[in-house]
């Protein structure tokens, strides 16, 4: 029992911030303009959030900064992207590869492997929820989470609701959907895609955050470990769509739970566990790609 209740407050855990990264680039995905670098931009709020309590000692300005250097992230994207009508693929894997190289120089001007945060640690971001917090089992898989672990579940709702039930949400769609109608219908289609990618770049902060600042109270280099990746293809998977991408997003998340809780019973193998999250993410994408094609016929004459 005490393994299953670790397993599935884990879940919840490793879910959040691949959800948020998800509900972030979703909006980017409806707008078509496929947000690659949503990797570097979630690397980046735990970079950054870190670096700045550790040297101001304020939790506040730190989250601040990290939102902050995240949106200017996502500005850059879409000016090179979208007003220069850049490849956004050269340009989001600039980004992933760019992050993580100044992450690694700062740390090497600091002479330090990692920043540990010491004036904060990890039960001062706990929230424990009044009565949820007594019930057996649930009460230790729903309670004692941050802050922004709850909000990556509440905006799974929020953002279907924006999507689909509102005047952006479906100017953002219609934009993805045919652009040449929308500029027809005088619908400023740029505006629209910056938005979309903002808001990911929004969220992917707020990853970013809740991943090293509030879970680990510290920063290694590369301590998303393909998170950014994962959430692209959970929307994929999804194909945009909130919910059900939210549910892949929470899919890779228990796979990751399971390798972390099963390493421990492992032993000299454990290390073969860390590749059960990136081995389900294939998998998945090879069923749901088969799924998607099965029945598309092609019409003509095939070349042997």
């Amino acid at each position: 029992m005490e393994l299953l209740n670790s397993i599935l407050y884990d879940t919840v855990y490793h879910s959040a911030p691949i959800i948020l990264c998800v509900i972030g680039g979703i909006f980017a995905y409806k707008a078509n303009v496929l947000n690659i670098a949503l990797e570097g931009m979630m690397l980046n709020g735990a970079f950054v959030s870190v670096l700045v309590e550790y040297m101001t000692g304020s939790v506040a300005v730190a989250i601040i900064a990290a939102i902050v250097t995240t949106l200017l992230w996502g500005l850059l994207f879409s000016i090179l992207g979208i007003s220069c009508k850049g490849n956004v693929i050269v340009i989001g894997l600039g980004i992933n590869l760019i992050v993580p190289a100044i992450a690694k120089f700062v740390l090497k001007m600091m002479e330090l492997a990692n920043i540990s945060l010491q004036n904060v640690s990890v039960a001062d971001f706990k929230i424990n929820i009044p009565i949820i917090q007594d019930i057996p089992v649930i009460g230790n898989i729903l309670s004692g989470h941050p802050l922004i672990t709850y909000l990556a579940f509440i905006g799974i709702a929020l953002v279907a609701v924006l999507m689909y039930k509102t005047k952006f949400g479906v100017y953002v769609r219609v934009v993805g959907e045919n652009e040449d109608s929308a500029i027809s219908l005088g619908i400023k289609t740029k505006r629209y895609k910056y938005a979309a990618v903002l808001i990911g770049a929004f969220c992917c902060a707020l990853a970013g955050i809740n991943l090293s600042l509030e879970r680990m109270c510290m920063f290694t280099n590369d301590m998303t470990a393909g998170r950014g990746f994962i959430a692209i293809a959970a929307i994929y998977c999804g194909q945009g769509r909130p919910v059900a991408s939210s549910l892949y997003a929470i899919l890779f998340g228990i796979a990751r739970s399971l390798s972390v809780n099963l390493s421990v019973y492992a032993g000299p193998a454990a290390g073969m566990f860390d590749t059960i999250p990136y081995i389900i993410m294939v998998a998945v994408l090879a069923v749901v790609s088969y799924m998607k094609y099965k029945n598309v016929k092609v019409r003509g004459y095939k070349f042997e």
